[in-house]
């Protein structure tokens, strides 16, 4: 998903859908929750997230999703203005939101 220019957090990049962990929430119920809430879709989150990036303000688990119910749409354009299903190759030559993604995108595709 592209984050829209105004945000405050990482504006006017590319970056995976999900976002922060509230009280007395996994990472796994956030992450549903905020699929819910982005694409609009019912997502089974299971097991151990791929990868974990640390950086100076953040710590995200990014799990691969496979399955999900619903048709993902951007369901909120104040924070995204788009959604695009990319290959590696693709996302080469986007800015991302953070140098790590690039290489994880290459190994969830594996």
């Amino acid at each position: 998903m592209h984050r829209t220019p105004a945000r405050r957090w990482y504006p006017d990049c590319w970056d995976l859908p999900g976002g922060h962990v509230e009280q007395g929430e996994t990472p796994q119920q956030a992450l549903r929750r905020e699929l819910a809430e982005e694409l609009g879709v019912e997502a089974v989150v299971t097991g151990d997230p791929l990868a974990h990036i640390q950086g100076n303000d953040f710590r995200m688990d990014v799990w691969v999703i496979d399955s999900w119910s619903g048709e993902p749409t951007n369901t909120d354009p104040t924070e995204h203005d788009a959604l695009a299903w990319l290959n590696h190759a693709e996302t080469a030559a986007l800015a991302l939101a953070h140098p790590h993604l690039s290489a994880l995108l290459e190994a969830a595709l594996r």
